[in-house]
């Protein structure tokens, strides 16, 4: 059971409002499999959070052995970090999550049971306001925290069983963790597609294929099909922009049991892309940001990727009506993974080094010509010109589009 904050709190008519919400204790259901991957470890996982507006990112910050929860403040003349330690150490798979307020989300794995916490700077100590738990029963259940909702009030958090994945709203609700939804199949990832945060997209694993599904959350958590390339394809949404509709997309449907990182249009009836550009040889991509404020023009939006390959990790920025795949040195201490666009195309990477602790570093991403006016190509044409360019040596022919996809439009009623 949750009892009271670490630190003073010197707010008490929150605290007494929340007096319900500290002693909630949620279980869920029993008979996940084991999934031996930590929050930690999940694959693509940043190392630290920024929320959807840009103002605040929150990280655990290391000292010595022991592990601290950090918030940063990015929106002012120079980003500063504020530490939040606790009266311990936090242990290993301790999620954090930064609130538009400026409060500090913490989930603590404790004992078959995941508790949450919003955590606040107060004088020299760190002020905590306790909101509930969920129990989990048993010990292989997966329990993580989904991606900052767009209006930065509310944190949800997924819970993935043998058969069934459940949603919880864990911050921002009326009286602690509420359950929100639960859905047929195992599900992984976590993509919001508006800027309300109604739509959740998620990857489902069913009959032992992926496919990307769309939770309504104010109907209930009703689902409905997004992504199926075809049929026999594991096909997984990574990053979408709500202005421009521009989705990045991985599947191995263009070449069966090697996923590749394609690009689609949230509405479109266009196919799927698989350009050559996002397929560097020995170089794993993975997206993380998109450039804001770009309606009506996906072609022009840029995309931040995060490259790991053989000697380290750096950043790439690319573009579809750029069919370039633009590779930059990160800053030293990068804090891989994590970033934010303008919406005038500067890249804002966040890094930690022993000189600067806190820091953001100004990337600007190359200038393309402005997309063209011309009458759209027809689909073989377009096929083509998303192509990379003829190279030297002869190359395998790789299938760029996809005649079935259907992005189709996603109704809100």
């Amino acid at each position: 059971m949750v009892t009271g904050g670490r630190g003073s709190n010197t707010d008490h008519a929150t605290a007494a409002t929340h007096e319900t919400e500290a002693n909630r204790v949620i279980t869920i259901g029993r008979g996940s499999e084991v999934d031996r991957v930590t929050s930690a470890g999940r694959a693509g996982e940043a190392d630290c959070v920024i929320t959807a507006g840009g103002a605040y990112a929150a990280r655990l910050a290391r000292a010595g052995d022991s592990w601290f929860p950090e918030r940063w403040t990015l929106d002012g003349p120079e980003p500063y970090a504020v530490p939040l330690p606790g009266n311990q150490p936090e242990e290993p798979g301790t999620e954090v999550q930064p609130m538009a307020d400026g409060r500090v989300l913490i989930r603590r794995p404790i004992e078959g049971r995941h508790a949450f916490s919003l955590l606040y700077p107060t004088g020299p100590g760190t002020g905590e306001l306790p909101l509930g738990a969920v129990e989990c029963p048993d010990e292989g259940t997966r329990l993580h925290l989904l991606p900052p909702a767009p209006c930065g009030e509310r944190a949800y958090a997924l819970a993935v069983g043998r058969r069934t994945t459940t949603v919880w709203l864990v911050a921002g609700g009326t009286f602690g963790p509420e359950y929100l939804a639960e859905i047929p199949g195992r599900c992984s990832g976590g993509v919001w597609l508006d800027r309300t945060g109604r739509m959740l997209a998620l990857d489902r694993e069913v009959g032992g294929r992926t496919k990307t599904i769309v939770v309504d959350l104010e109907r209930g958590g009703e689902v409905s099909p997004l992504l199926q390339i075809t049929a026999d394809s594991d096909d997984r949404l990574l990053l979408a922009d709500p202005d421009s509709g521009l989705l990045l997309i991985r599947s191995d449907a263009p070449s069966p049991g090697e996923a590749r990182l394609g690009w689609g249009v949230l509405g479109s009836m266009l196919p799927v892309r698989f350009p050559e550009s996002l397929h560097p040889p020995d170089l794993a991509l993975t997206p993380f940001a998109s450039q804001p404020g770009q309606a009506l023009v996906p072609e022009a939006c840029a995309v931040a990727l995060r490259i790991d390959g053989p000697f380290g990790t750096w950043v790439g920025v690319w573009r579809p009506a750029d069919r370039r795949l633009h590779q930059l040195r990160a800053p030293d201490g990068w804090l891989a993974g994590s970033g934010l666009w303008t919406p005038d195309g500067v890249l804002h990477l966040p890094y930690a080094t022993e000189a600067v602790p806190c820091g953001v570093a100004p990337l600007t991403a190359p200038v393309i010509a402005p997309p063209s006016s011309a009458p759209p190509p027809s689909p073989s044409e377009e096929a083509s010109a998303l192509a990379e360019p003829p190279r030297p040596a002869p190359t395998t022919p790789r299938p760029v589009p996809l005649q079935q996809a259907p992005l189709g439009r996603l109704v809100t009623k």
